[in-house]
């Protein structure tokens, strides 16, 4: 296989384009300065610690909002370390989430040493075996475009591989505050009166 030459940043903003009203949570490290270089909305949840948590958060609010599609941006070294997460998702099967996972093959946040899937570990196979129906590895941009629309119109948990080039991109915070994070996607959601209860 070639080497990836799909840049995060661009497959994360292909990914939001017309967003509307879709619920984002990311992985710590790059996929949260990624999501925070589109913009910052209340509709955006990223972590910045609890490696290995974004999947299980984006499970409680596809659960709590299950009139909402529900999108985890994260790594490879991020879900590796939450491959828990996919046999829990497995059997729930919320059909509103969508897992995205940017697989550059590094562990981005500790030096660049190569994760599992540098040495052959298939995400989207480990997380068909946990009863993920939909899950594809994405190579083009093409296929990204395809996902997007499928974020939105498909009916059924999905989940995605997009292998991404090894890339330096400038750090884009997004707010750090993890009561304020969590205050304003509540208050998006739910309203002020449910600030005020």
């Amino acid at each position: 296989m070639a080497v990836p030459s799909l840049k995060r940043r661009e497959v994360v903003q292909h990914l939001l384009k017309q967003r509307g009203d879709l619920l984002v949570v990311t992985g710590l490290g790059a996929s949260a300065w990624d999501l925070a270089a589109t913009g910052n909305s209340p509709l955006d949840f990223p972590l910045w610690g609890a490696m290995g948590g974004a999947a299980m958060v984006g499970l409680g609010l596809a659960l709590a909002q299950a009139d909402r599609k529900v999108l985890v941006i994260t790594g490879d070294g991020e879900q590796l370390m939450g491959l828990g997460a996919f046999a829990t998702i497995g059997v729930q099967q919320p059909p509103n989430l969508r897992i995205v996972i940017l697989d550059n093959e590094r562990y981005g946040e500790t030096g660049q040493q190569q994760t599992h899937t540098a040495n052959g570990v298939n995400l989207a196979a480990v997380a068909q075996a946990c009863g993920f129906n939909n899950t594809r590895t994405i190579y083009t941009i093409e296929e990204v475009e395809t996902l997007q629309s499928d974020i939105h119109l498909s009916n059924e948990l999905l989940m995605a591989v997009v292998k991404i080039a090894l890339t330096v991109d400038p750090l884009v915070l997004p707010p750090r505050d993890g009561a304020y994070l969590k205050n304003r996607m509540r208050e998006a959601l739910l309203g002020q009166q449910a600030m005020l209860e």
